[in-house]
C-alpha cells in the first residue's frame, strides 16, 4: 500500500514540486491543497500517513493547522513536516509544542530537504505499520477474549443444567427463568452490560441444589418443617459454590444464589435481607423464579394458570418482591406469555 501524504501550501508551484519529488520513487500518493480549512476537512474523511505544510498561509499559519490537525481522529502520531523559510529557534519551539515531527527548509534544490523529506517519507511508512500491527494484536485479543467469554458463559450453563434436570426432564426452568429475568432488567432500565450479565447468571440461581438429597428435592407431596429447612440451605450452599471465583459473571451468579429468596418485607431467607439491601439482580431473579415456579408442573403440584400466577405477583409486590421489579416484568406481559408457551426460543440463553 501507498504511503499516503497531504501537502499543505498556497504556491502552486511549490505544491507541484512537493507532489513530485514525493512521488518519484513511486512509494507515496500525494494529495494537495492551497487551502489548509479545506486539507483540514479532507482530513477528517481520510487516513493520510504524513503531512508537510507551509508555515506562512493566508486563512491559517502552518503551526495553527498543526494543532487543528492534532486533534483530529487517529492524527496522534502521524509525522508531520512544517516547510518554512524562517529558521529561528521561537518558531520552531512553538511549532514543536504545535506537534510538527521536522522542518523542511523553502529551497526545493537542497540536500537537507531532499535527506529530511526521505526521512519523513520512512517515518510515515513505519508509523503505519505500527498502526495496522497495533490494530490487528487488538482484533486478536478482542477475538480470544470474545471467545473466553463464550467458554465462560456455556459453562456457567452447562452447570445449571445440570442441577435442573434432577428435578426437571427439560432444563428449561433455567432458560425461562433467564429470559424473564432479562425482560425485568431491561425494563428497568439497567446497564447493558448489567442486564446481559443479569441473563447469562440467572440460571445459576438453584446450583446449590445440587447438595439436597434426591428424596427431599423429589418428593412429590408436602414436604415437613424440616425438610423444608434442608430445601432453604440451597441458597446459602449455592452462594458458597459460586463465591470467590475470578469470573464476574460468576460472582454475580452467588449473588443471585444467596438472595433469590429474600424478600422486600424481610420475611425471606437465608440472610433476612429487606428491601434495597437485597442486590438487584436478586430481586431481579426473586420474581421470574417464582413466576416459573407457580406456571409449571412441579412434582408435588400442578402448573397454576397464568393469569392467576399474574395476580398473585401484584397481590405481594412490596411484600415479596420488588414494586419496580414486578412493574418490568408485566410491562412486557405479551413477551412472557410466549416465553411461558414455549413459542420463543428456550433452548439456550448464550
Amino acid at each position: 500500500m501507498l504511503t499516503q501524504a497531504l501537502l499543505v501550501d498556497d504556491s502552486r508551484s511549490v505544491l507541484n514540486f512537493l507532489k513530485r519529488h514525493i512521488e518519484a520513487e513511486g512509494l507515496v500518493e500525494a494529495t494537495t491543497f492551497l487551502d489548509p480549512v479545506e486539507a483540514l476537512a479532507c482530513a477528517r474523511e481520510r487516513v493520510f500517513d504524513l503531512v508537510l505544510v507551509d508555515y506562512e498561509m493566508p486563512h491559517m499559519d502552518g503551526i495553527s493547522f498543526i494543532r487543528v490537525f492534532r486533534t483530529l481522529p487517529g492524527c496522534a502520531d502521524i509525522p508531520i513536516g512544517m516547510i518554512t523559510s524562517r529558521q529561528t529557534d521561537d518558531l520552531k519551539m512553538e511549532a514543536l509544542q504545535a506537534g510538527a515531527t521536522d522542518f523542511l527548509p523553502k529551497q526545493p534544490q537542497s540536500v537537507e530537504m531532499t535527506v529530511r523529506l526521505r526521512n519523513l517519507i520512512q517515518l510515515g511508512a513505519a508509523v503505519r505499520k505500527l498502526s495496522d500491527r497495533a490494530a490487528h494484536l487488538a482484533s486478536d485479543v478482542a477475538a480470544a477474549t470474545r471467545k473466553l467469554g463464550e467458554r465462560e458463559e456455556e459453562i456457567i450453563l452447562r452447570l445449571a443444567l445440570a442441577v435442573e434436570y434432577r428435578d426437571n426432564d427439560t432444563g428449561e426452568h433455567t432458560l425461562r427463568v433467564a429470559r424473564y429475568s432479562r425482560i425485568i432488567a431491561e425494563q428497568l432500565d439497567l446497564p447493558a452490560r448489567l442486564c446481559r450479565d443479569i441473563y447469562l447468571a440467572a440460571p445459576l440461581h438453584d446450583v446449590g441444589k445440587v447438595a439436597i438429597p434426591d428424596n427431599i428435592l423429589l418428593k412429590p407431596g408436602k414436604l415437613t418443617e424440616e425438610e423444608m429447612a434442608v430445601i432453604r440451605t440451597h441458597a446459602t450452599i449455592g452462594e458458597r459454590i459460586l463465591a470467590d471465583s475470578s469470573c464476574e459473571l460468576i460472582r454475580l451468579g452467588a449473588q443471585i444464589a444467596a438472595g433469590h429468596h429474600e424478600r422486600w418485607d424481610g420475611a425471606g431467607y437465608p440472610n433476612g435481607l429487606r428491601a434495597d439491601a437485597i442486590p438487584v439482580a436478586a430481586r431481579v431473579v426473586a420474581v421470574a423464579d417464582v413466576f416459573d415456579a407457580l406456571t409449571t408442573r412441579r412434582p408435588y403440584k400442578e402448573p397454576m394458570p397464568l393469569e392467576v400466577a399474574r395476580n398473585y405477583l401484584v397481590e405481594n409486590k412490596g411484600r415479596q418482591f420488588d414494586p419496580a421489579c414486578v412493574e418490568a416484568f408485566l410491562s412486557r406481559w405479551d413477551e412472557v406469555v410466549e416465553i411461558a408457551a414455549g413459542r420463543l426460543d428456550t433452548r439456550s440463553p448464550i
